[in-house]
């Protein structure tokens, strides 16, 4: 069993689904507390030669968790449709993509941000034919505890019988190998390798939203680049 641990981002990067992808389970992490300027709540797309930010408005309210943190109003899911059609009409496989990506964000239900987030995740991971197990961090019966310790009780709660944890390589800077295996979890880090690929005559951007690589390579290539079978 692996499981990977995220926050539910925007339509998020490439690197993102290919944690998805690599795992048996992932479980979003929606009781975590929303973080100003990261990229729960925004992502970047490409038009031409350029990015652009693609930003859900929210309504700010100090230390609230992603799960709790509600939107300032709810038209964006139709604006971003416009800015995705103005910045990709002309990309190779738009026509391709265009019809799965507007029924996703014309039908995005608005009571959260994780809850928006999560539907817009699942889709597209469906898009993908990804198999994947999701699960909500706020549902299960877990303590208070922080760092290390409530990762671990996530993964009892999801794995009890142990497994791998499926992390971004930038968890080694907080967390301790020793703290899961004691637990009977092998940590394991997944690293993702951008692949440069083709979007026309603009500049390969890296980092942008899984959507660039949907409207310029097609949805089977995109699956390739995320390293599914």
């Amino acid at each position: 069993m692996i499981v990977a641990i995220h926050q539910p981002n925007y339509a998020p990067w490439l690197g993102f689904f290919y944690k998805v992808a690599l795992s048996d389970t992932f479980v979003f992490l929606d009781d975590a507390q929303y973080s100003r300027g990261s990229y729960t709540n925004r992502v970047q797309i490409g038009r031409v030669d350029k990015s652009l930010w693609l930003t859900q408005p929210i309504k700010r309210e100090f230390g609230s968790n992603i799960c709790d943190t509600m939107f300032a109003n709810c038209d964006w899911p139709a604006r971003h449709l416009d800015s995705l059609k103005g910045a990709y009409a002309s990309a190779a496989a738009f026509h391709e993509t265009w019809p799965m990506i507007r029924a996703i964000w014309e039908t995005i239900p608005c009571e959260s941000l994780a809850i928006a987030n999560e539907y817009i995740i699942e889709g597209l991971a469906t898009t993908l034919g990804l198999k994947t197990h999701f699960v909500l961090s706020s549902k299960l019966a877990t303590g208070e505890e922080k760092g290390d310790e409530r990762l671990v009780q996530i993964l009892q709660a999801v794995a009890p019988n142990g497994g791998v944890y499926l992390s971004g390589k930038g968890g080694a800077n907080y967390q301790t190998a020793v703290s899961f295996s004691e637990a009977g979890y092998e940590l394991r880090y997944g690293e993702f390798c951008q692949t440069e690929y083709q979007r026309g005559k603009a500049p390969f951007i890296a980092g942008l939203s899984v959507l660039d690589a949907l409207f310029h390579c097609g949805v089977d290539a995109t699956r390739k680049i995320v390293h599914v079978a």
